[in-house]
């Protein structure tokens, strides 16, 4: 628990909003029993699953650009789950569900604040990131 926490202290910026909503957190998640982490819910706070950004900082995509819009952004876990608009019903269907916006910190804190919230922030990690596989 001291390294993980320690591990979240480090500032690097492509990853400072995710350390920002997480690390306040992980006591209390650490102490809920239905904040199971699953694989599809550790891409999107890791930031490490098939966002462009990602797949080009490990060289096995040759651009960061997201592959559901048009417009050349950047695909990362802040921009799937609060801009691209390949998401847009998913994310309202999240919304409506923790009842708090789409920031990474509101969604982080809502969704440890309860097991229904937990559940909705899950089921949209699994569609979107199953449906970006795909």
């Amino acid at each position: 628990m001291a390294e993980w926490a320690g591990r979240l202290l480090s500032p690097i910026a492509s990853v400072a909003v995710r350390r920002q909503a997480v690390r306040p957190i992980m006591p209390e998640r650490l102490q809920r029993r239905y904040c199971s982490l699953t694989f599809r819910l550790t891409q999107v706070l890791s930031g490490h699953g098939c966002f462009g950004r990602y797949l080009c900082q490990i060289e096995r995509e040759s651009t960061p650009k997201c592959h559901h819009c048009v417009g050349g952004n950047k695909d990362t876990a802040l921009h799937t789950l609060q801009m691209c608009p390949a998401w847009d019903e998913q994310r309202r269907d999240l919304v409506a569900a923790i009842e708090a916006d789409s920031s990474f910190p509101a969604v982080v804190k809502t969704m440890v604040g309860s097991a229904d919230a937990w559940d909705a922030a899950n089921s949209f990690c699994k569609t979107v990131m199953s449906a970006k596989e795909a």
